[in-house]
């Protein structure tokens, strides 16, 4: 198979390739668009509960409590994350007490080959989890059944339970409709890109929120 084939704008004339340059534009300036909107639209919907989210997990914290951020995939890079932003904030904010389940391979592989990828964060909590802790899940479709099944565990250990879903939340939205999730924000998108991008927002901003909350380190 020929370069051309494969790769026809390398091979494009320089009309072409002006067109496709101003083609990839005006698609990099709607996205850029369509995230602001999806940004603004849920922090404006999410305020008073990202307020009190924040409320509850800075209590949390003054007892004592730890983070466990968890979510697959993407999902899971974006649980490193907001552990990373909890436990090593920079100069003059406060460090506290978070980590990724995902981070731990050598128990998510023991329990993906020897139970089943559905426990894989759920046994990590039911084995460390205390009743200050904060669970944090993300999952782009709000299906993820071994999020799900980590958030209920940690409902049942007395945790607080905070999910970050997309689309219309899925069974994550029906679960906090019963009252197992404690506190669930959903990016109301068919985009996997725009929910994780907002997504990241919500987690930032509830991440500032805490910090005020427990003032000055």
């Amino acid at each position: 198979m020929s370069t051309e084939s494969l790769y026809p704008f390398l091979h494009a004339g320089s009309a072409d390739r002006a067109e496709l340059l101003a083609d990839v534009a005006r698609s990099t300036r709607e996205k850029v668009a369509e995230i602001g909107r999806l940004r603004e639209e849920v922090l404006a919907a999410e305020a008073d509960a990202l307020a009190a989210c924040a409320s509850a997990m800075a209590a949390r914290f003054t007892r004592g409590g730890r983070l466990y951020a968890f979510g697959n995939g993407g999902s899971s890079t974006d649980a490193m994350a907001v552990a990373a932003l909890y436990a090593d904030p920079g100069p003059g904010q406060r460090p506290l007490p978070a980590m990724a389940l995902p981070s731990d391979v050598a128990t998510l592989t023991a329990l993906a080959n020897d139970i089943g990828f559905d426990v894989v964060f759920a046994r990590p909590l039911a084995a460390a989890g205390r009743q200050a802790d904060i669970a944090f899940g993300l999952s782009t479709s709000g299906g993820s059944a071994n999020v799900l099944r980590g958030l209920a565990t940690a409902r049942e250990r007395g945790m607080l339970t905070v999910g970050l879903a997309g689309y219309s939340g899925g069974a994550m939205a029906d679960a906090a409709e019963r009252g197992e999730i404690d506190h669930l924000f959903v990016m109301p998108s068919v985009s996997v890109h725009r929910i994780q991008e907002a997504q990241t927002t919500v987690y930032q901003v509830l991440w500032e929120l805490v910090q005020r909350a427990l003032g000055s380190p």
